[in-house]
């Protein structure tokens, strides 16, 4: 088993809202457990979930690989997705990659010597309105990112 005890009891949880001959529509969920779990999503561990879901391993693989929010190598502690879609960009999107960049000292799809940062570009998170927005580990969105609010958070992370 490549999955903890508690994550296939949160996958359980996801399984049971839906009947029996629809198990496969926990596929999404069950991918986010187990990245949240493992960091990342293997190909390993899309074959045992799709034996625990009882689903074919390549319809996870085409869950998995059709969706930018599933880890398919290993990335940093905290990865953190700049929004660049056009708005975005023209609201300080790129500026905010730049400073990042230059601060970590990496681009994107790269993750720091230490393994503590990867920096993403991002598809719009639908907040145009906060740009620029960044998104860390897919959970936790940052509006109106400022360098000095940049600056902030990598130091909270790095925590």
């Amino acid at each position: 088993m490549l999955l903890s005890e508690q994550c296939y009891k949160k996958i359980d949880r996801e399984l049971a809202k839906y009947p029996a001959d629809q198990r496969q529509s926990a596929v999404m969920a069950s991918l986010a457990h187990a990245q949240v779990e493992l960091g990342w999503v293997s190909p390993e561990v899309m074959k045992e979930l799709a034996d625990y879901i009882g689903m074919p391993a390549i319809a996870v693989q085409e869950v998995a690989t059709f969706y930018n929010m599933y880890n398919l190598k290993p990335v940093g502690k905290h990865k953190i997705t700049v929004c660049t879609n056009l708005p975005c960009a023209l609201s300080g999107g790129e500026r905010a990659a730049h400073h990042l960049k230059q601060k970590l000292g990496i681009d994107y799809r790269d993750t720091t010597a230490d393994g503590e940062f990867t920096l993403m570009e991002g598809e719009c998170m639908g907040a145009c309105g906060d740009a620029p927005v960044l998104l860390v580990n897919n959970h936790r969105m940052c509006s109106f990112m400022s360098n000095d609010k940049i600056d902030a958070l990598v130091e909270e992370l790095k925590k």
